[in-house]
This record gives C-alpha cells, sequence and structure tokens, in this order.
C-alpha cells in the first residue's frame, strides 16, 4: 500500500472540503467560533484583543495631510511630561553624602536592557554622577559595586566628580560576577552632617549576606540613612523593605526600570535633594567652608597640587593652611577644610526655591506673542477661527495638527504665571531643568520685581 502522504495533494481538493462540508468537523468548528461571541453576550459581538488601543490609531493627519504635526507633537509631550511635577518649596538638605551602589554579579549579564544591564547601568552612572554634582555642587558622593559577594569600594568619598568618572571608566570593561551583597554594600559610613543617603542600582533577585540584614536595617534607621532603589528586574521583598522602613514608611523610592529611558529617569530623579521629615533633619548643623581665590604660579615656576600630586601653574590656595588644590569643589587633603566657590553655593539654593512651572497658552490668548521671549524662535500662527472662549477649533473642521495630551498646550506656547511672558517648550526645557530662573522675570525691571515676586527667586508663593 502506498503511504497516505503520497496520496494527497492540496489541487485536487474541492472547495467544499475547505469550506466545510454539511456535517463535518469543520464546518462544526466554524459554526462555532461564528457563534461564540453571540452566546457569550458580548456587546457588539467583539473579542476582548478586538477593543485594544493601537498605537497607530493615535496618530493625526494634519491638515497638509502629513505627519510632521503629530510627530513634533510627541516629542514635545515626552519633554513637556518631564516638567509637570510638584514645584512646592520644601525644607531639603543642599549638602548631601550619597553612595552608589552598582550591581555588578552575575545578573548583569542580562540583555534584556542593551546593550546589556552591565554596560548600560555603567553609562548611567557616568550620568549621574554628572547631573549629581550639576545639581548639587557642594555635595559628596561614592561609588561602591557588589561584586562576589563583598563590596568593592570603586571610588571614595569626593566632591571632584573627574575622579569618580575617571574611577567608573575602569570598571566598565570588567565582566560582572559573583553574586550580589546588599548587606556587605549597606555596611558604610559617611560623615555625621548633612544627608546620607543610599542609592542601588539593584539587578538580581537575591542576596548572598554573612549575617542577619534585618539588623544592618535597623542600623540605618538609626544612623538616619536613606535608601532608594532601582531593580532591573522584578520586585524582592527583601528591598521593598529596606527602602521603606529607612525612609518612614514611603515606598516611593523603590522602583523596577520598565525600559532604557525609564531607568535613566528613575536615576536621574534621585539628583533632586530628599524633604527633611524629622525635626533632628531640621536641626542647623555648621560647618566650616573656605573660598579661596584662584591662583597662578610666578614666571617659569610650577607647584604641585596636594591633592593629586601633579605639577600645575594653577590652582586655589587653600584659606586655613595654604595647600594648593587644582580642582572645586575639593577638601582640603592638608587641614580637611571644604573648599568651594560662591557660585557652587547658589548653585544649591535652587532646590528649596524650586521654579514654578509654567501653563499653557490657548488659541484665545496666542495672539500676545508671535515668538518666543527668550529665544525669539516664530510661534505657530493663530488659526483665523479661533475665538475668545477659551480652546479655538481653527477655521472650520480643520485637522488639528498637535495630538490633545495632557499638559501639551495646542498653540505651542507656554506662559510664566508671574510675568505673563510665552516661550517655546525648549525654552521651557531648559529654564526649569539647567537655568532654575525665568528670563522674563530676570528681565522685567518694572513689575514683578518691584512686588518682590520672581519666579525661582527667594520669595514664592506655597
Amino acid at each position: 500500500m502506498a503511504d497516505s502522504d503520497g496520496e494527497y495533494h492540496a489541487g485536487d481538493a474541492s472547495d467544499d472540503e475547505f469550506s466545510g462540508a454539511p456535517g463535518s468537523q469543520l464546518e462544526t468548528r466554524s459554526r462555532s467560533r461564528a457563534d461564540g461571541p453571540k452566546k457569550s453576550g458580548r456587546k457588539g459581538g467583539r473579542a476582548a484583543w478586538e477593543d485594544i488601543q493601537r498605537s497607530w490609531d493615535a496618530v493625526v493627519e494634519g491638515a497638509d495631510g502629513t505627519l510632521a504635526g503629530t510627530i513634533e507633537g510627541l516629542a514635545e509631550a515626552e519633554k513637556r511630561a518631564r516638567l509637570l511635577k510638584d514645584t512646592t518649596p520644601l525644607q531639603r538638605g543642599i549638602i548631601r553624602h550619597l553612595v552608589l551602589v552598582l550591581d555588578m554579579s552575575f545578573a548583569m549579564t542580562e540583555k534584556d536592557l542593551l546593550p546589556s544591564r552591565h554596560e548600560l547601568s555603567m553609562a548611567y552612572a557616568s550620568e549621574f554622577v554628572r547631573e549629581y554634582f550639576e545639581q548639587n555642587p557642594i555635595s559628596q558622593l561614592a561609588v561602591i559595586g557588589m561584586r562576589d559577594g563583598v563590596a568593592v569600594r570603586i571610588s571614595d568619598m569626593s566632591g571632584n566628580p573627574t575622579e569618580h568618572l575617571e574611577k567608573i571608566q575602569e570598571w566598565v570593561k570588567q565582566e560582572p560576577q559573583g553574586s550580589p551583597s546588599l548587606q556587605n554594600a549597606l555596611e558604610i559610613h559617611t560623615p555625621t552632617h548633612g544627608t546620607r543617603e543610599v542609592v542601588i542600582v539593584y539587578g538580581a533577585l537575591m542576596s548572598s549576606d554573612p549575617g542577619d540584614i534585618h539588623d544592618t536595617i535597623q542600623s540605618l534607621i538609626k544612623d538616619r540613612i536613606r535608601v532608594s532603589i532601582v531593580g532591573l528586574a522584578a520586585q524582592v521583598a527583601i528591598c521593598e523593605e529596606l527602602c521603606s522602613k529607612t525612609n518612614g514608611g514611603d515606598n516611593s523610592s523603590y522602583s523596577i526600570a520598565l525600559h532604557e529611558q525609564h531607568f535613566r529617569d528613575l536615576l536621574l530623579a534621585v539628583t533632586t535633594p530628599p524633604v527633611t521629615r524629622t525635626q533632628e533633619q531640621s536641626n542647623a548643623s555648621l560647618l566650616m567652608m573656605g573660598f579661596p581665590s584662584r591662583t597662578l604660579a610666578a614666571g617659569d615656576s610650577i607647584n604641585y597640587c596636594a591633592c593629586h600630586n601633579r605639577p600645575t601653574r594653577e590652582g586655589y590656595g587653600c584659606t586655613r593652611c595654604g595647600s594648593r588644590v587644582c580642582r572645586l569643589p575639593a577638601e582640603c587633603p592638608g587641614c580637611g577644610l571644604t573648599l568651594i566657590l560662591s557660585t557652587h553655593l547658589a548653585r544649591s539654593y535652587h532646590h528649596l526655591f524650586p521654579l514654578r512651572n509654567w501653563v499653557e497658552v490657548p488659541w484665545s490668548e496666542a495672539r500676545r506673542s508671535k515668538a518666543c521671549c527668550s529665544c525669539l524662535a516664530p510661534f505657530p500662527d493663530v488659526p483665523g477661527g479661533a475665538k475668545g472662549k477659551g480652546k479655538g477649533k481653527g477655521k472650520g473642521k480643520e485637522k488639528p495638527d498637535r495630538l490633545p495630551l495632557k499638559g501639551l498646550s495646542e498653540s505651542g506656547r507656554y506662559a510664566c504665571e508671574v510675568c505673563r511672558s510665552h516661550f517655546c517648550i525648549d525654552c521651557d526645557l531648559f529654564a526649569h531643568e539647567v537655568l532654575h530662573n525665568c528670563p522674563g522675570c530676570q528681565s522685567d525691571t518694572r513689575g514683578a520685581q518691584q512686588n518682590g515676586d520672581i519666579n525661582g527667586a527667594m520669595e514664592i508663593d506655597p
């Protein structure tokens, strides 16, 4: 007998065989699928997966038939989402001592975050160091790695970002190995003045500890050390307990990164100083600082800096012992005095008096400006059908060029509530993340400054 598989030819089959002959099993399955939605009582006979909101359904075609306005609107909405945060002036510690703990165990070899967890965390760690000292110039930082069940000291507690970046680059090519140990990483010592914090980038689902980690948690609570964790895998119970108990029951300091950009946002969010909660943290502690002047070596002479023992022609002399350091801020190697510039101290105060969020400008108020008050970039033209009742719709039933997203201005303008100047989204982002002052209020010599109400200045209404 010939093989049955060889005797079958798809071209010889009739259409009735594929459509399902009366009483056949294929017809029964087809009829059950067709009758299924009606018997289940679902509205409209649609399955649940058919009602999914697809990403391409949210795309709105502009009046000119292109998607340029939609793409610009999505990019603008992403920038705007980074700015819409609480700007209530709160008491914060501007002198911070933070320890950045990086997971360098076997779990960091996973490639669910490209190019790998280890390479991405090291790149974001370098970016975190730059942003941390940009936002907190008089604070200090140390970097520790968890590797082979022990805590590896990458860089010591210092206020010089260059030293930390050089030490981190030495560990970029080191392959992660072994198991992490939370307890060994948390057994650290920080100065008694200022805020003391620990930020952990954790990719594993276990911890190889030599003792009881709950005793370490109690010592952290006693020393008022706050712990924040950015997880790269699933939630871990001990991590949630650690963050909750060291932050007064607040679980917001423990987050899981969903993707690369979310990981970056969670890590850079730590650059904002935490709010003081207890009376002990609110008590003032005096710290002696020196404000040295920049000096140059006379003639062809060369001096040695006390911090690196390197020859240099310029530097800063300690106001107490006269030792020369090459960079500021720094701690004098001779007498231990903290050396900073007056600009460093001034830049640290913007956390205490944050720049208030700017509001969206509807089409009804968009005629007041034709270009950005700061960079003079031209704004979109006001549609002819925009009326004075709020948000105009344009001419007739004209298609919108921007997506109706929350916090996104339909006119592309954002206004300061104090000086009423209009700005573009790029100036909005630059003013809130870098400048921390309103250009309109700073240039207004008439109304706002006479009333003492300047956005980003010392006096801000709660």
